[in-house]
């Protein structure tokens, strides 16, 4: 059963039933989980962009979502439930090299974004949650939660288009911080496996392996966040920038940039360049050993590029149609890179001090 708050934009396997309802609803979410044995709690709000500005909406959704989630499970017996939560109950802007689930929760207090901080209070209470007894059965609920690091793959919705409108619009001319900073992306089958063997090692015949327990899933293979990212643009039939940007300018014009949508986001709901979780996210070197996966869930990552990506958007019209280039935007592309260089320039004085 397919549980969402709005109808897929892919057409539905065969076998699976879509339930058009939201998690802010308990009776709603009542009604999906009985007869269950195993919820998969993927939703979640505020992940990136605006939506990470709306605070209402997030807490609503990502805590008050899980709440119901969990009430409707021991109230209908449910055994069974894995929470989809995210690398940033750890990371906050901090590096990290080579981590493990023993690191502890940022405190809430230093989550630079809502959308972290309230993914971190509903993992929580899910692994909280293990244990607790069913109503009306000799059960218990077993829970776990899966940290996946930056997801990708044909048909993602929220990262990938957005990159791609950047590429198409010309925004896309620079990069920033070390070129030696090392992220992590997980390919959704990778992900959808992960899911699967999470689910397995909570039945009584894997002994409740996973019951109560954090887990990081990844490719496994920690990278450049923008050479990650090179073989999309280039695929397009795009050129990657050359020019790379201090970190703290960029930081410094995404808090401009939150507080620009704070004053005005109710009469214009802009989309921001970028928030400053993304310029943390993208910028700062974290990643994760996956020890814990391999040795408790069995989880062994497949090997997967952005090839799949590319020809998905290209399938769908994107991509640089092959035509000269007039001289008059070849010399107002130059002109924009020479200026946006020339205010980065003037601007690091200020930052350094």
């Amino acid at each position: 059963v397919l549980f969402d708050v709005r109808p897929p934009s892919q057409e539905l396997p065969e076998g699976v039933v879509f339930m058009r309802a939201d998690i802010r609803d308990y009776t709603q979410v009542e009604k999906a989980v009985r007869g269950v044995n195993c919820v998969f709690h993927i939703a979640s709000y505020g992940m990136s962009g605006r939506e990470q500005l709306d605070r209402k909406l997030i807490e609503d959704v990502n805590v008050q979502g899980t709440e119901n989630i969990l009430r409707a499970c021991v109230a209908h017996g449910v055994p069974r439930l894995i929470y989809t939560s995210t690398y940033n109950v750890v990371f906050g802007g901090q590096e990290i090299k080579d981590g493990d689930e023993s690191l502890p929760y940022l405190p809430l207090h230093l989550h630079p974004d809502h959308y972290s901080r309230t993914k971190s209070i509903a993992e929580m209470q899910v692994l909280k949650a293990n244990g607790s007894p069913l109503n009306n059965s000799a059960g218990v609920l077993q829970t776990c939660a899966l940290r996946p690091a930056g997801i990708y793959g044909p048909g993602e919705e929220r990262h990938l288009p957005r990159i791609v409108s950047y590429i198409e619009k010309g925004i896309f001319r620079f990069v920033y911080g070390d070129p030696d900073s090392l992220v992590e992306f997980v390919h959704v089958d990778n992900l959808v496996s992960a899911h699967m063997l999470a689910a397995e090692a909570l039945t009584e015949k894997r002994q409740h392996r996973a019951a109560g327990q954090p887990y990081f899933i990844s490719d496994g293979r920690p990278v450049n966040n923008f050479e990650f990212f090179r073989p999309l643009v280039e695929g397009l039939g795009y050129s990657f920038p050359t020019l790379r940007l201090p970190i703290s300018l960029i930081y410094l014009f995404a808090f401009l940039t939150e507080m620009l949508h704070h004053v005005v986001g109710r009469i214009y709901n802009f989309q921001p360049l970028l928030t400053r979780t993304e310029v943390y996210k993208t910028g700062v070197t974290h990643y994760f050993r996956m020890c814990k996966a391999r040795e408790e869930l069995g989880y062994e990552p497949k090997l997967y590029d952005l090839e799949d990506v590319v020809q998905w958007f290209r399938g769908r019209g994107h991509g640089k149609k092959h035509s000269h280039s007039s001289i008059k935007k070849l010399i107002l592309d130059v002109v924009l890179v020479v200026a946006f260089a020339a205010v980065a320039l003037s601007c690091l004085p200020v930052v350094g001090q």
